[in-house]
């Protein structure tokens, strides 16, 4: 089983799916972590809306495409929010959505002892 874990630095769950650059995934074995790795995910770019340039909801370089295909072995996703396209995206895959924050490695650990509690509040509703 694989668990990956969106995040901006590699410590804390990112509160943005889209945003965030990196997947921290753990392989587990016994309800042991075995092994673990950052890949990196293609994310949205950060750009100044208030300056119009009326691009929508285009965010630039990361098509959601591209930002499931290193999920494509793993189980489990914890996110610390997105929105209702990546959300969409990863249920037709079939990949278990928790969305919860904190440190990864506790998030981690809460989930491998079923303590960890996915909170749909962190949807984004745009």
């Amino acid at each position: 089983m694989k668990i990956a874990v969106v995040t901006e630095d590699g410590k804390r769950v990112s509160a943005h799916f889209g945003m965030a650059p990196w997947y921290r995934v753990f392989t587990i074995a016994d309800g042991q972590i075995v092994a673990e790795e950052m890949r990196e995910k293609p994310h949205h770019q950060h750009h100044d809306h208030a300056h119009g340039h009326g691009h929508g909801h285009e965010h630039g370089c990361g098509s959601h495409e591209a930002m499931f295909a290193p999920l494509q072995d793993c189980d489990v996703v914890i996110a610390g929010g997105l929105g209702a396209g990546a959300l969409q995206r990863l249920e037709a895959i079939g990949v278990e959505l928790i969305l919860a924050g904190g440190q990864v490695d506790e998030v981690v650990a809460a989930y491998l002892r079923g303590e960890l509690k996915s909170d749909p509040r962190r949807i984004h509703r745009h």
